[in-house]
């Protein structure tokens, strides 16, 4: 997979770029056509800062952010975020007059949960929610839903990549978008051209990375 890879380079900063491959892919809720690696993003501490860099000039001075909830493994971008919105005088209503950046834990069953010593993170926090890849938004759903179950406000949700601009009214910014990637295409499981043509599966997928089948 690694020597298909392919660079794609933000029309923001020529200093970051995702890697790409091309194929027949399946991620929990869609087929897709590319397999998005960020990891290097998300790993890299010169990349993460960049990253943090872009996304921390789309959040308003005016917004409140409390917390940081970091989705796929994002804490490094997430880190970095916390420290530029502090600096950028990010208004915040916590006692310490700083930033919390958590990441949210999935049970059995595959629910985002807070544990109890985490709670107070959450419960009545202004909440900027941090995503590596969303190709169909059923994360940003599912995450939103689960921080306003624990009293959270989403105030913003930010992603690495983005193939949908909104879910649930609620608006997804991110760095890079499917226009950076010539023919990029998402299907439901059940209208998946490769599979109509009997092409098989390759690999499963999602924000951790890729597992062939």
């Amino acid at each position: 997979m690694e020597r298909r890879m392919v660079k794609f380079y933000s029309k923001e900063n020529n200093k970051l770029a995702m890697h790409a491959a091309q194929g027949h892919f399946a991620t929990s809720n869609s087929h897709i056509n590319y397999y998005i690696d960020v990891t290097s993003i998300k790993t890299r501490v010169r990349e993460a800062k960049e990253a943090a860099s872009i996304l921390s000039a789309r959040v308003n001075l005016m917004s409140y952010v409390d917390t940081i909830v970091c989705m796929d493994g994002t804490e490094v971008i997430g880190a970095f975020l916390a420290e530029l919105l502090e600096q950028r005088k990010v208004l915040s209503t916590n006692t310490h007059e700083t930033l919390y950046v958590v990441e949210p834990e999935l049970n059995n069953s595959n629910q985002i949960i807070f544990r109890d010593n985490m709670r107070d993170k959450i419960a009545g926090k202004h909440i900027l929610l941090l995503l590596d890849t969303t190709t169909t938004g059923e994360t940003v759903r599912r995450s939103v839903e689960a921080i306003r179950y624990y009293g959270g406000i989403v105030e913003k949700v930010v992603s690495l990549f983005s193939t949908v601009q909104e879910m649930n009214g609620m608006p997804i910014d991110t760095i890079f978008t499917a226009e950076d990637i010539p023919g990029y295409q998402a299907y439901g499981p059940q209208e998946c051209p490769f599979c109509k043509k009997g092409m098989p599966i390759e690999a499963m997928v999602n924000g951790f990375g890729y597992s062939k089948l």
